[in-house]
């Protein structure tokens, strides 16, 4: 298993600037000591510009019922449901749909100076090569050994979770709820990616890498105070969980797709 860090990973990009990866707990608010403290031009988000909308959405909807998008997780008996029950136990602040830190980081860039460039780094369904790999990981799924495996799940769950312990980093910023959350949500990650092939979830890193990399571009070629742009910073936000492989496919990236910000 992966180990779980607290620290953020600095990626000096060889064309110029850095992209700040940033790991949090999802559905978790970070403890102040935990967040970044670093400056940062532009944030760009591993999701899709509909989930970006979406969490607008959902934040309203959780202000007028509390608890709603959580409450119904669990209800659902769903991975993300079981996640929702785990953290809910533990004396944290949440769980909360949607995710607080990334809502947080969302709008304190929609509102800073004028508005950050905000970068989606999910394909839109316009994207062929995307779409093709949605279906094939689609398929992956609903095969007949992955349904058998949810039959299992709760049972897999609590084991998985146990051996999770063990990758969860120690730091004096992290007391023994935030670990146990740590440890549910690399369950929760593993649980999730199951269905997929390792061929597949490292088309999807490498892809999602490429365009990571080609936001920072997007910033430098539309900095013209400094045309070298060496100062430049992405932050990116991602799940403690989803560091690793994220870390490991842009060490190798050579591939940069330039990216436009939301509009």
């Amino acid at each position: 298993m992966p180990a779980l860090v607290w620290e953020e990973f600095h990626f000096d990009d060889p064309d110029g600037g850095k992209i700040i990866f940033w790991p949090h707990i999802p559905c978790i608010r970070m403890p102040v000591k935990l967040r970044s403290h670093s400056n940062f031009h532009g944030v760009a988000f591993l999701t899709s510009s509909i989930d970006l909308q979406s969490w607008i959405m959902e934040d309203k909807q959780e202000k007028e019922s509390p608890g709603v998008h959580r409450d119904s997780a669990i209800a659902s008996g769903t991975v993300l449901g079981r996640l929702m029950t785990d953290l809910n136990e533990l004396e944290l602040d949440g769980p909360v749909i949607p995710d607080p830190e990334q809502l947080r980081l969302l709008l304190h860039a929609k509102n800073t100076r004028g508005g950050l460039p905000i970068y989606a780094i999910e394909p839109n369904l316009e994207d062929e090569n995307w779409v093709d790999w949605q279906i094939k990981s689609a398929d992956q799924q609903v095969t007949y050994s992955n349904l058998i495996l949810t039959l299992t799940t709760g049972r897999r769950w609590k084991k998985i979770r146990k051996d999770a312990i063990k990758s969860v980093t120690s730091s004096k910023l992290v007391n023994a709820d935030l670990g146990a959350a740590s440890a549910s949500c690399l369950t929760w990650w593993i649980e999730e990616q199951r269905g997929i092939s390792e061929e597949l979830q490292n088309l999807r890193d490498e892809r999602f890498v490429s365009r990571i990399r080609g936001a920072l571009a997007n910033l430098r070629n539309h900095d013209i105070s400094d045309p070298k742009s060496d100062g430049l910073t992405l932050m990116v936000p991602i799940h403690q969980a989803w560091l690793p492989s994220i870390r490991k496919a842009i060490s190798s990236c050579t591939n940069v797709e330039e990216i436009t910000p939301e509009e």
